[in-house]
């Protein structure tokens, strides 16, 4: 059986890079909310801000672990199942990959260590200062990785020569068109992500009546949060398809399941799109107002997938339904973010009922989102790896053959079936296991300045007895 390399490299790299994109958009609203916990809990001493803080690092230490694994293995798959494209892309992608482990993962690493370990141990400030850092490194790291992604679908600054990339402008390369757009969407989602899993757990042990103060604390924080952000993140989606219009419109026309260039498009709500006949099946929309959102007029004109060859087409069900998928929870999150202004408008905001049972369940919908945006994205790109300019046929690695991509992608699944099980399972432990009250060190020694201080007692305390000497 003949098994084509280039469909199984993508399946791949998709399977790699899903794992990992949970991570880090879930990391970088986390690793914020935790510099605010610490901020407050070093502004008024409030133990309940340390509760939090504490409970929470712990699981940002397990995510961002996890993230950093995923994120080497994925790396790798540049060298084995895409080596044309790495050579071609290194002049941009080498240094900006590289400016990326520099500028933000050594920042990272280096305060991460000082988050967790060094409470107690270190001044409060230094401590505070420590998530911070750890917070603007989890944002550089995005900046660089979302400038690299955004250069795959609208390239600037760069000219292809002999068949590899030269970079002719540097500004315009990192700040391509779509970059801007795309960075705001995600940072936009991780502040997203990391409010539902945190009100979704708040919610979680409110009814199950523990650490109450804490809980309503965070609680409330977070659905003010996600009150205001979950409108922002549509609006800044609309921008984002406008720009997509305008640099990328076959994408917009397979998002949007239009086969011909027409004008008053309607908004479809539901249809089966049948790439072999070009057309839809079961359609049900809303007349003229794809054109209107996309255009701003009721009889705007709409790109076709028609309009460029079927070998140039991307696969316009993907397209459709994950687009579909990604605006259905966005829609769902604004519910729920309203749901919970109309209980705090009535006082009931922290009575235990449905809202609070539901919540919980909310936590997967800003994951399932972002996967579904990525999909969306970057299935639509297709047949480019380089939108306009490079084919995945051309940025494959000739030597790859479909059983080795075949063997390589099993082993990942097995491998990382086990990986993500246990933390999965690690996960469940940490919040099961509740949060733990802060301690207070009866000596007054939690905040060692010397090697003698780190012990639990002073070193003069008169109730040590010296050794019995000769």
């Amino acid at each position: 059986m003949e098994l084509d390399p280039i469909l199984l490299s993508r399946i791949q790299f998709a399977f790699v890079v899903s794992f990992h994109a949970i991570f880090p958009v879930f990391t970088i609203g986390l690793a914020a909310y935790i510099a605010l916990l610490e901020g407050l809990h070093f502004r008024t001493g409030n133990p309940a801000w340390e509760m939090l803080s504490k409970f929470w690092t712990k699981v940002f230490a397990v995510a961002f672990g996890m993230g950093v694994v995923s994120g080497i293995v994925m790396s790798f798959q540049f060298g084995t199942n895409w080596s044309n494209f790495s050579q071609a892309s290194a002049n941009f992608l080498g240094p900006v990959l590289s400016y990326e482990v520099v500028t933000a993962f050594f920042l990272e690493a280096a305060f991460l260590g000082v988050l967790l370990f060094g409470r107690d141990k270190v001044p409060k400030g230094t401590h505070l200062f420590a998530a911070i850092m750890v917070a603007v490194g989890t944002f550089i790291s995005s900046f660089w990785i979302l400038a690299a992604n955004s250069w795959l679908h609208t390239p600037a600054g760069v000219e292809l020569r002999e068949g590899v990339f030269h970079v002719t402008d540097w500004a315009a390369a990192i700040f391509n068109p779509s970059f801007p757009y795309r960075f705001a969407h995600m940072a936009l989602a991780s502040f997203l992500t990391g409010g539902f899993v945190v009100a979704g757990v708040s919610a979680w042990f409110l009814l199950r009546g523990h650490a109450i103060e804490a809980n309503r604390k965070a609680l409330s924080m977070c659905l003010w949060l996600l009150l205001v952000l979950a409108p922002a993140q549509a609006v800044v989606g609309d921008f984002h398809g406008l720009n997509t219009l305008e640099h990328q419109p076959t994408k917009i026309a397979a998002m949007e399941g239009s086969w011909e260039r027409h004008a008053g498009a309607p908004l479809l709500l539901f249809a089966i799109p049948d790439q072999a006949a070009q057309t839809n099946h079961f359609e049900i929309g809303i007349p003229g107002l794809a054109s209107y959102i996309l255009t701003h007029d009721f009889n705007g004109v709409i790109p076709g997938v028609s309009e460029v060859p079927r070998a140039e087409q991307p696969p316009v069900a993907i397209v459709f339904w994950s687009f579909r998928i990604m605006v259905g929870l966005g829609l769902l999150m604004i519910a729920f973010a309203v749901w919970g202004f109309v209980l705090r408008l009535r006082g009931r905001l922290y009575e235990p009922g449905r809202f609070h049972r539901l919540l919980p369940w909310m936590i997967a919908a800003p994951f399932i989102a972002v996967l579904a945006g990525w999909v969306t994205t970057e299935s639509g790109r297709a047949p480019w790896l380089v939108y306009g300019l490079m084919s995945f046929s051309e940025g494959v690695t000739p030597s790859l053959s479909g059983w080795m991509a075949l063997t390589t992608l099993i082993g990942y699944m097995l491998v990382y079936a086990v990986v993500y099980g246990s933390g999965a399972y690690y996960f469940y432990r940490v919040v099961t296991n509740g949060m733990e009250a802060p301690d207070h060190p009866e000596h007054g020694v939690g905040r060692p300045m010397r090697p003698l201080s780190g012990a639990d007692v002073s070193w003069d305390d008169p109730s040590i007895t010296a050794p019995a000497t000769r």
